[in-house]
Formats: C-alpha cells, sequence, structure tokens
C-alpha cells in the first residue's frame, strides 16, 4: 500500500516514538480500572482520560496514576452520544502531541507477548496502525465465548495507530458501539497481528451481565447500532466456552 501522503511519510519516526493510551471512563470505582491502569503504567509513556461525569471515586483513582498527563472531566454525561465522547477523547489526546496512541477500554487488558511487542510495533516506520485480537473472557478470567455472535477473536480490532497532525479524522455519528478509532485511520497502512486482548466486561457475576443486557435493550431496542440476537444471547445460561490459555 502507497504512503497516504508525501508529507505523512516524512514524519515517520523509525525509532523512539513514545506510546500515550487513551481511554474513557464512567463510574469506574468497583470495577477494572484500577487494575487497568496499574497494568498500562508498565508498558505506556502516557495516559489520556476523559471522565464522563462519574458519580463514584472514579477521577481520584485516575489521578492516582503519575502517568495521566490529562483528565477530562465532562459536567453531563455523554453517553447517548457516543461518538462525541469518543471525538472529546481523541481530542484530548492529541493536543499532548502523541507519537502513537492506544485505543484502551477501561475493562482490557493485553496478554504478556502483546505488551513485550508494543515497542517494536511502534518503532517502525513501515506500518501506521496495528490490529489485535480480542477475546471476549466469559463468567471468569478461565475461558472465553466463541459462537456464531461472539468471535470478535476470529477478527481484527485496530486499537494501535500513528498520530500525524495534519491527517484529517472523524468519527461515525453513532449514538452507540462507535469504532474506538476515527474511521480515516482505516485507511492508514495496517499491521494484523495475533496478538491478543482480553476484555474482562463479561467475566464478572451473572448480575453484570444482566444489566449489560438491559442497559443495551433499552438504549437500542431496536439494534439499530447493535445486533439485537447478540444483545438476547447476553443471557445464554450455557454459551459455549473455551479455556483462555496465556502464551509465552
Amino acid at each position: 500500500m502507497s504512503d497516504p501522503s508525501p508529507s505523512i511519510s516524512n514524519v515517520r519516526k523509525p525509532e523512539g516514538n513514545s506510546l500515550t493510551a487513551m481511554l474513557q471512563v464512567h463510574n469506574e470505582e468497583h470495577r477494572y480500572l484500577e487494575e487497568v491502569l496499574t497494568d498500562l503504567s508498565t508498558y505506556v509513556d502516557h495516559i489520556v482520560i476523559v471522565d464522563d461525569a462519574s458519580t463514584d471515586r472514579t477521577v481520584e483513582i485516575c489521578k492516582s496514576f503519575e502517568k495521566v498527563i490529562k483528565l477530562v472531566q465532562l459536567p453531563a454525561s455523554l453517553f447517548a452520544e457516543e461518538w462525541k465522547l469518543r471525538s472529546i477523547l481523541w481530542q484530548a489526546a492529541a493536543s499532548t502531541s502523541p507519537d502513537w496512541l492506544l485505543a484502551v477500554d477501561a475493562d482490557e487488558l493485553y496478554e504478556e507477548r502483546a505488551k513485550r511487542n508494543i515497542r517494536g510495533l511502534i518503532n517502525q516506520n513501515r506500518y501506521d496502525s496495528v490490529s489485535f485480537r480480542l477475546y471476549d473472557l466469559w463468567g471468569s478470567r478461565q475461558y472465553y465465548r466463541e459462537d456464531n455472535l461472539w468471535q470478535a477473536h476470529k477478527g481484527a480490532t485496530m486499537t494501535l495507530v500513528r498520530f500525524f497532525k495534519d491527517y484529517p479524522y472523524f468519527y461515525p455519528k453513532m449514538q452507540h458501539h462507535v469504532p474506538r478509532l476515527p474511521l480515516t485511520c482505516s485507511a492508514l497502512p495496517g499491521l494484523t497481528t495475533d496478538l491478543r486482548i482480553k476484555h474482562l466486561g463479561w467475566s464478572g457475576p451473572l448480575e453484570e451481565r444482566v444489566e449489560k443486557y438491559v442497559r443495551y435493550k433499552k438504549m437500542d431496542p431496536e439494534g439499530r447500532w447493535g445486533n439485537v440476537a447478540q444483545y438476547e444471547s447476553i443471557l445464554d445460561l450455557k454459551p459455549n466456552l473455551l479455556e483462555w490459555k496465556e502464551e509465552d
């Protein structure tokens, strides 16, 4: 694939790149936030966060991490207009003049192999985006779900992108299930890896999954932004689960 433009080619750095993680949060005190930020702090240089009007200790937790260099606190929640929330996060991260941006959700951990390889992924001048395999851990951290509705891990999820100051970025105006990176990032030369992300959002107790089911059905009853069949499958009592195995 040819370079998007000569100006972009001229600003690619093959070494010495910094890595900035960006994530949006809302009432994460009793979920995975502290674990996620602790883990991120071991392998990224900076963290940028947008807090979507939390009412618990989420902001306090974020402020306790030294690598959080920018924290935007919204006065009112934009949860029902997710594209705006994603856009604000992107603008906040872009304002820090990053080299590479890692779009992380507040319930995701990268496997050890991915963390060991991430510096090599950003210190090269051939690719401008990197995709990973996203596994939905289910009911515990020992298993992940795999069936015809739950197979994100069989595809590629772009989460890592080189930042270009003068490149056009925008998000689709979707209320929910908005891509974590701007659509125009897909036009950049990309690398697909077999490195894995552990999505913990479904790994909690049944009560948490029921709460998410109710929320999805309320915010998207007709499946305009997602898949109604997948929403219904959240309540499956015996989903097909496969063992999660850490890889050296």
